[in-house]
């Protein structure tokens, strides 16, 4: 990956308050096992910033840091009484026609990673999804998870027989274009990659409360992974 820069990153910038397009691939906080991180970055472009929440290593989009100890509790507590509204975009395997479809399943943190749907053990998690557009044999759903449990949009999807492609970890599979295209022909000896390498997973549009109480939304164009593997469902629909 070219050495990124967190100026480029930049969708909205305050007295408070920064909102970028996280890459994907980029861990939000600091991980021994990467050099660098979200907050790494966020902090050599200002000392004192600090990442109000999370975004899986492998989920690109909308990320909110704040400049301030102030604008940080402030953010917090939007969160905490769920005021913040949040937008994902994912590519999921299988036609769907969900329509506000809610999901009110409790999850569950296994303690290896992951999540599972728990009635008993599971913490409360609701999210409504969406179907934007249909193809061959995908869709592209849109989640607003209003509770923020970890993988709520990954684990929600897929209890709902959609799971995100390439998230193998909650059953989604590989995009290839030989499954899209008629008569791909694959040189010999050559091993064909997936259209994208990670869960097609994207927060698309984030919206909070400013510190003067004024309502903002930062939205995230898709990155070029996501935007090709749509343009391929669309070009092959």
């Amino acid at each position: 990956m070219p050495r990124l820069r967190f100026s480029d990153l930049i969708l909205f910038e305050n007295e408070d308050y920064i909102a970028i397009n996280k890459p994907a691939f980029v861990a939000t906080l600091d991980d021994r096992n990467d050099p660098v991180s979200i907050l790494s970055l966020a902090r050599g472009y200002m000392e004192d910033a600090q990442v109000c929440h999370r975004l899986d290593k492998g989920t690109s989009g909308v990320l909110i840091i704040a400049k301030n100890p102030e604008a940080y509790r402030g953010l917090s507590m939007q969160f905490e009484s769920r005021r913040v509204k949040k937008e994902y975009h994912a590519i999921c395997d299988g036609i769907h026609d969900f329509k506000d479809l809610p999901i009110n399943l409790p999850i569950y943190t296994t303690g290896k990673g992951t999540v599972k749907i728990d009635q008993r053990q599971g913490k409360e998690a609701y999210s409504e999804a969406t179907t934007l557009e249909v193809y061959q044999r995908h869709s592209l759903v849109s989640c607003k998870p209003v509770t923020g449990r970890m993988h709520q949009v990954r684990i929600h999807l897929s209890s709902m027989g959609a799971p995100i492609t390439s998230d193998e970890t909650y059953g989604g599979k590989p995009l290839y274009l030989s499954e899209l295209k008629k008569h791909y022909n694959l040189k010999k000896w050559e091993e064909e990659l997936p259209i994208i390498k990670r869960p097609a997973l994207h927060a698309r549009k984030l919206s909070f409360a400013l510190m003067n109480g004024e309502m903002t939304t930062a939205e995230a164009l898709y990155p070029k992974d996501f935007a090709v593997a749509v343009k391929q469902l669309k070009k092959y629909a």
